[in-house]
């Protein structure tokens, strides 16, 4: 493996991570009323909480996107 082909697997791995992300973040803004009820059926939750979960859900992605494919690829970049 040389150092060339690992920057382009972690910068691969963040352009789709945050691809991810910004899928999930639309989603969630287009069809929030939606899919609170749906998920708050799901599991017995209140919206309030439901939406409070996906706070939750969009803001570790974004810090384990960061920290273990962002991070990485710019580590390599610069080496």
């Amino acid at each position: 493996m040389t150092q060339e082909f690992l920057t382009t697997v972690f910068g691969w791995m963040t352009a789709l991570n945050i691809a991810v992300l910004l899928f999930s973040t639309l989603m969630i803004i287009i069809m929030q009323d939606w899919i609170a009820g749906v998920h708050g059926r799901m599991f017995q939750m209140e919206r309030a909480d439901v939406k409070r979960a996906y706070f939750r859900y969009l803001a570790n992605y974004k810090i384990l996107t960061i920290i273990f494919c962002l991070v990485p690829w710019l580590a390599l970049k610069l080496a």
